[in-house]
C-alpha cells in the first residue's frame, strides 16, 4: 500500500486523519463508564473485580500459558530463520536511534516501573511462601529466584516482540496504519477498515489503557512508601490519588514535549540512575554471593524453562491461589501492556532487520532484567538467610510497595539511596504514563505517527484517572483483576497476529523468488551502448540537469506505460513532485506495483575534485542520481540519460517481477 491509496475508497487513507471516530469514541465511552462504576460503586466494583479474576484463572489460565508458549517458539522460530534478514523498512532504511538509545527506551517502557516494585518484593515473598516445598530454606530460596527470573524473563518479553514485530513489519514494510488491525491484512484484507478492525483497535486501546493504569498504581503506591520512609508523609489512598495527579501531570509535559525532546530523555536518565542503584547494591551488598547466584540463576531458570512454561499446577496439590496471584496475572499484565510497548518498541526499531530486532528485544532487556533481580533480589534473601533478618520479610508480608525501602535500609546511606529509588520509580512512572498516552493515541488517530497534542493529553490524564479509579476500587487486587480481564480477548487477538505475520512472511519469500527467476539486471541496460553507459558511470550531474530530465523523460515514459495499463483495463496514475516521480498500478485486492525514480544526492568522488572551480560552493561538491525505487524500497541503480523507450525498457522489466510475484503467490 502507497500513499497513493488514499484516492481509493475504503482504504487506509481516512485511516490517517487526525481521529478515527469508531476507535476514539468506543474506548473512550468503555472507559468512561468503568470510571464511574469504581468511582461511584467502589465496593461494588472491588467485589466484582475479585469474581471477575477468579472466574478467568479458573476458566482460562490454560488458554493464557499456552498462548504464552506459543509467543516464545514463534519468535525463536522467526529469529532463525531466513525471514531474519528483512528489514523492518525499506531495503535502504537504516535505524533512527543508537543501540544506546534503543535499549534504553526498550528498557524504561517496558518493565521499568514493575521492576522497582517487585525486584525485592517477588523473591522474598516466593520464599516466604513457596507454591511447592518448605519455605524459609536454602531451596526455597533458589527456587524464589527461579520464578522471578521466570516471570520476568523471554516468556514476557516474546509478547512484546509478537506485537511489535507486526506493527513494525506491516507499518514500515508496507506502509499500512501503525495499529494493531494492520497485523490482521493478510488474513481479511482490506476488511481491516471495518468493524473488525475497530473492534481490534478498541481491545488494544483497552489493554494498554488497563495494562498502564496497573504499573501507574503500582509506582504510586511505592512512590508513597518512600515519601512516607522519607519525610513520614502518609502511606493512605487518597495520598496516592494526589500522588498520581501529581505525576500524570509532569507525564503530561513529557508528552507534549515528544518522543524525542521527552521519552528519550527521561529513558536515558532512568537508564543512568538505574544503573547507578544497581552499582551501588552490588559494591556494598555481598558482591561474590551476587556474582555467584547470577550464574547459578541463569542456569536454574534455563534448566527449567520448559517444565514451568507447561506447569499448572492442575493435580489436587496445586497452589491456585498462588498462580491467580503470580505467574497468571504476570502473563494477563505483558498481554495487556502488549499494544502499548508493542507499539513504542516498533515506533523506535524502524530500519532494523528482524532477526537484530528479535535477538535485540529478547537477550538485551532480560539480560539486564536478570542483572536487577539478582543484584536486588538475591541481597535481600542474603540478609534474610545469612543474617538472621526479618525485617523484609515483613514489610512484604504487611505491605508489598515497602519492601524496597525496607531492604535499602540495610545499607549505609539508606536516606540516599532511597531517595535516588523514589525518584527513580517517579522518572518510571512518567516514562510509562507518556509512552503509553502515545501509543493508545497513535491507534485511536488511525496510525498517525505524530498524532495531535491535545489528544495525548486527554489520553495521559485518563490514564491516570484509570489508575486513581483501581486504587479506589480495591487496590492491589483490583490492579491485578484489570491486568488479567484486559488481556483475554486480546490473547485471541495475539494467536491471529502471529498467523498474520506467517502469511506476511511467506508472501515475501514468493516475492524473493519470484524476483530471483526473472532477469537479475534490469532489461534495459541490455539496450544501452557500452559508451553511453561508461559515460553514465564516470559523469556527475548537477541536480538541475537531473530534475529537467525526470521531467522531461522520466515522467513521459511513465505517462505512456500509465496509459497503455488503463487501455487494458487496469487502474495506474503516475505522481511526481520536487524530488521524485512514481507510477502505480493498482491489481484490486493484491499488491499493487510501484516503480518510481528518486531525486537522491551524493558527494562528488575525489577523483573528480579537479574538475570543480576553486571557489565553488558546497553544492558545487555534490552530484545527483535518478534512483529507481520499488514498493520494496530503493533498488540502487541510475537510469539518468536513459531513453524515453529505455525506461519504458526498465519499468516493464521491474513490472515483469512483479506479477511473477503475483502469479507464485496465488
Amino acid at each position: 500500500m502507497t500513499e497513493a491509496d488514499s484516492s481509493r475508497g475504503g482504504k487506509p487513507g481516512g485511516l490517517m486523519a487526525a481521529m478515527n471516530p469508531p476507535v476514539f469514541i468506543a474506548a473512550a465511552i468503555l472507559i468512561i463508564l468503568f470510571v464511574l462504576f469504581g468511582a461511584v460503586f467502589s465496593e461494588t466494583a472491588g467485589d466484582t473485580f475479585d469474581a471477575i479474576q477468579a472466574w478467568i484463572t479458573a476458566s482460562f489460565g490454560w488458554l493464557y500459558m499456552l498462548s504464552v508458549a506459543v509467543f516464545l517458539v514463534f519468535c525463536i522460530g522467526l529469529a532463525v530463520s531466513s525471514y531474519g534478514r528483512i528489514k523492518l523498512g525499506p531495503d535502504d532504511s537504516e535505524p533512527d536511534y543508537s543501540y544506546v538509545s534503543w535499549f534504553a527506551m526498550l528498557f524504561s517502557a517496558g518493565m521499568g516501573i514493575g521492576l522497582m516494585f517487585y525486584g525485592v518484593a517477588e523473591p522474598i515473598y516466593h520464599f516466604t511462601g513457596p507454591p511447592v516445598g518448605e519455605a524459609g530454606t536454602p531451596a526455597a530460596a533458589r527456587q524464589a529466584m527461579e520464578i522471578s527470573f521466570f516471570h520476568w524473563g523471554f516468556h514476557a518479553w516474546a509478547i512484546y516482540v509478537v506485537v511489535a514485530l507486526s506493527l513494525a513489519y506491516f507499518s514500515y514494510r508496507h506502509n499500512l496504519p501503525l495499529t494493531i488491525r494492520s497485523a490482521l491484512f493478510p488474513i481479511i484484507g482490506w476488511r481491516i477498515n471495518g468493524p473488525i478492525g475497530h473492534t481490534v483497535d478498541v481491545f488494544a486501546v483497552l489493554g494498554t489503557m488497563f495494562g498502564v493504569a496497573t504499573s501507574l498504581g503500582l509506582g504510586v503506591m511505592q512512590v508513597n512508601s518512600g515519601l512516607e520512609f522519607l519525610f513520614d508523609v502518609p502511606n493512605e489512598t487518597w495520598v496516592q490519588v494526589i500522588l498520581i495527579a501529581l505525576i500524570t501531570l509532569a507525564a503530561t509535559a513529557s508528552v507534549v514535549a515528544g518522543l524525542d525532546s521527552g521519552i528519550k530523555r527521561l529513558s536515558e536518565l532512568n537508564l543512568f540512575l538505574a544503573l547507578v542503584l544497581v552499582i551501588f547494591v552490588l559494591v556494598v551488598g555481598p558482591t561474590i554471593f551476587l556474582l555467584e547466584t547470577f550464574v547459578q540463576n541463569v542456569g536454574a531458570y534455563l534448566a527449567e524453562i520448559v517444565p514451568r512454561t507447561f506447569s499448572l499446577y492442575a493435580y489436587p496439590e496445586q497452589p491456585g491461589d498462588w498462580m491467580s496471584s503470580w505467574t497468571l496475572f504476570y502473563w494477563g499484565w505483558w498481554i495487556a501492556w502488549s499494544p502499548f510497548v508493542g507499539m513504542f518498541i516498533a515506533r523506535v526499531s524502524r530500519g532494523r532487520r528482524i532477526r537484530e530486532f528479535i535477538v535485540g528485544v529478547l537477550l538485551v532487556p532480560v539480560g539486564v532484567t536478570f542483572i536487577w533481580l539478582t543484584v536486588f533480589g538475591d541481597t535481600a534473601l542474603h540478609f534474610e538467610l545469612a543474617e538472621g533478618g526479618g525485617a523484609i520479610a515483613d514489610a512484604v508480608s504487611n505491605n508489598l510497595s515497602t519492601a524496597l525501602f525496607k531492604f535499602l535500609n540495610e545499607f549505609p546511606l539508606g536516606f540516599v539511596s532511597s531517595l535516588v529509588a523514589t525518584l527513580l520509580v517517579i522518572t518510571f512512572f512518567v516514562t510509562s504514563s507518556d509512552s503509553g498516552s502515545l501509543v493508545i493515541d497513535i491507534i485511536t488517530s488511525g496510525g498517525d505517527r505524530n498524532p495531535p497534542v491535545i489528544q495525548r493529553v486527554f489520553w495521559a490524564l485518563t490514564e491516570g484517572v484509570v489508575a486513581a479509579v483501581l486504587l479506589l476500587a480495591g487496590g492491589l487486587s483490583a490492579l491485578q483483576t484489570g491486568a488479567i480481564a484486559s488481556a483475554l480477548p486480546f490473547v485471541i487477538i495475539m494467536l491471529f497476529i502471529c498467523y498474520g505475520i506467517l502469511k506476511g512472511l511467506r508472501m515475501e519469500g514468493v516475492k524473493q523468488m519470484s524476483y530471483a527467476l526473472a532477469a537479475s539486471a534490469p532489461v534495459s541496460e541490455a539496450n544501452v551502448p557500452w559508451r553511453h553507459r561508461l559515460h553514465s558511470i564516470l559523469h556527475h550531474p548537477p541536480r538541475d540537469k537531473v530534475v529537467t530530465f525526470m521531467q522531461q523523460t522520466v515522467r513521459p515514459a511513465m505517462d505512456t506505460v500509465a496509459e497503455e495499463i488503463k487501455e487494458r483495463g487496469l487502474t495506474a496514475q503516475v505522481d511526481q513532485d520536487e524530488n521524485h516521480v512514481a507510477l502505480t498500478v493498482y491489481h484490486g485486492e493484491e499488491r499493487e506495483f510501484v516503480y518510481a525514480v528518486r531525486l537522491k544526492g551524493y558527494y562528488l568522488p575525489s577523483f573528480a575534485f579537479p574538475e570543480l572551480p576553486r571557489s565553488g560552493q558546497e553544492e558545487k561538491r555534490r552530484y545527483y542520481r535518478a534512483e529507481v525505487e520499488l514498493l520494496e524500497g530503493g533498488q540502487h541503480y541510475d537510469v539518468m540519460d536513459f531513453t524515453q523507450e529505455q525506461v519504458i525498457a526498465d519499468v516493464l522489466s521491474q513490472y515483469e517481477k512483479h506479477m511473477y510475484f503475483l502469479h507464485f503467490s496465488r
